[in-house]
């Protein structure tokens, strides 16, 4: 399964880690604090608290992010990995979703039997071409919506960001959309799902120390709801 590439990939990584320079590996070690996750337009859970550790070198990265909720119990846990390819404005990769309650009532994290597994594997791919980026995913195996051929619903969606300065600000403009139908967005045809924009900014606390914090305004055009969120992150 995936995850032993993964364990394959990082084991690669670290064997040739004592012949390398200490600078060709860079460590992301952070936390996001939010006031309501959301994800592609829906809402997954309230207050949430946001892990990620991940190892990189030579445009090479694998990553673990979690999500789990603080001030509601029954808000759903989630744990992704994601192994990805990088160079120039070009990235590749795949993400093991696994998020309590799924198919599995016995939210075992080691089952990947079909149709009993909380597993959701999904494919992406995408171009930064610096004014604007592009990216597709689309899931090919685990957990996914059933279409109604009986198949695979190989859900996709697409995204177009825009980053852009405002203020002394940094901001992105996010357009996503579902392209077909499928249960795992719950859309019945091509639906726009996501329009938000975010701000962010350093709050600065010494020389040493500053806080990002971040608010996104988005709203879901086909479901007929708005969020608006809050959050901060720390890191070293």
């Amino acid at each position: 399964m995936k995850n032993r590439y993964h364990i394959l990939i990082l084991g690669v990584l670290l064997s040739a880690a004592p012949g390398m320079k200490a600078q060709t590996f860079k460590t992301d070690i952070s936390a996001d604090i939010v006031s309501r996750y959301i994800w592609r337009g829906s809402s997954m859970g309230e207050v949430s608290v946001q892990p990620t550790l991940g190892i990189s070198a030579w445009g090479l990265s694998l990553s673990a992010w979690g999500s789990v909720g603080i001030s509601n119990p029954q808000d759903a846990k989630e744990l992704d990995l994601t192994l990805a390819y990088n160079i120039g404005g070009f990235n590749i990769g795949i993400t093991d979703y696994w998020v309590e309650g799924g198919a599995d009532p016995d939210n075992l994290y080691f089952r990947y039997a079909k149709g009993a597994t909380n597993h959701v594997f999904e494919a992406n791919v995408g171009y930064d071409f610096g004014p604007v980026a592009v990216q597709w995913y689309t899931n090919f195996a685990g957990n996914d919506a059933v279409g109604a051929n009986g198949k695979p619903a190989f859900s996709s969606y697409a995204e177009v960001s825009v980053p852009f300065k405002l203020g002394g600000t940094e901001w992105s403009f996010v357009t996503g959309i579902v392209p077909y139908a499928t249960k795992f967005y719950d859309v019945d045809r091509f639906a726009l799902v996501n329009v938000s924009l975010t701000a962010s900014v350093d709050i600065p606390f010494s020389e040493r120390f500053s806080l990002p914090i971040f608010a996104t305004l988005a709203a879901n055009p086909h479901a007929r709801q708005v969020f608006f969120v809050v959050g901060i992150t720390l890191q070293p």
